[in-house]
């Protein structure tokens, strides 16, 4: 079924509707963490170019292949010019969320098949490919826990997940030890810390989420230098894993390995 048969405003008024297949410059995940801080509409307000010129905007999040997020249908009433604070050309546009399909934000989900690059796309041209593919009875807030070989997370996800006791992520990073690695994607530098204890990766990245160092001498140095905000600039990821009956010692020289492997005495931020 089509999604306009959900939501007649659509094709009711499908000649004054702009399409944002939102995404995001950097990862496929900045439009996505907008959503979750509850600032998708801050986000979306901000935009490098004058993208949209009609009334309205349909607003569709990436989370997965063919996969998009029903994020509200807004009325745009102005937009200005402004300089941001890299004196780079932007457009703030003067929008309102409206009522119509307000109850399936963040719950429902559409299948498209979008195989082009461009993200703003008229109403007119598309309605007929935007499918109901599911509407969730909760909102969906979090992408599942991926698995563990494919955490790949940046901190400020990370945080918001941590301090919203997400139960899928935190379930499965509470149940397994094992060795992690910070990326800090302003030098390429990188940290093997090892998970351990009772909570193990969930409680080991929550210290990290408190303080941005997590006790690591050379970590909090740079914390202490750049101050908290640095921490936007670390993925975490997960090396290895191991049953909770690991004893600390074998943890521990797992460590050594990935740390002697990745030469991040040498050139990262580990200091032993």
């Amino acid at each position: 079924m089509i999604i306009s048969k959900l939501l007649p405003f659509l094709d009711e008024n499908k000649k004054n509707i702009k399409i944002h297949c939102a995404t995001g410059n950097k990862t496929k995940l900045d439009a996505f963490f907008a959503f979750t801080k509850g600032e998708f509409k801050e986000w979306q307000d901000v935009q490098t170019q004058k993208n949209f010129e009609k009334n309205y905007i349909l607003s569709l999040i990436y989370i997965n292949k063919n996969e998009w997020l029903f994020a509200g249908i807004y009325q745009s009433f102005d937009v200005k010019e402004f300089k941001n604070d890299k004196g780079l050309v932007r457009y703030r546009y003067k929008t309102e969320l409206m009522e119509n399909g307000k109850e399936f934000i963040g719950k429902l989900i559409v299948n498209f098949e979008k195989d082009f690059r461009a993200s703003y796309i008229l109403m007119e041209k598309y309605i007929e490919k935007l499918f109901l593919c599911e509407i969730r009875k909760t909102e969906y807030k979090f992408e599942p826990f991926p698995g563990f070989s494919n955490v790949n997370i940046k901190f400020d996800l990370l945080k918001e997940i941590i301090n919203n006791n997400e139960p899928n992520w935190q379930s499965a990073l509470s149940n397994v030890k094992g060795i992690y690695l910070i990326s800090d994607k302003s030098n390429g530098k990188l940290y093997v810390g090892s998970a351990s204890g009772d909570k193990a990766f969930w409680q080991r990245w929550s210290d990290y989420i408190k303080d941005g160092h997590g006790g690591n001498k050379k970590l909090k140095a740079l914390i202490v230098k750049n101050g908290i905000s640095h921490c936007e600039n670390f993925t975490f990821s997960i090396l290895e894993i191991c049953n909770m009956i690991t004893i600390d010692g074998e943890i521990e020289k797992k460590e050594s390995f990935w740390k002697e492997r990745l030469l991040t005495r040498e050139y990262g931020y580990n200091d032993n």
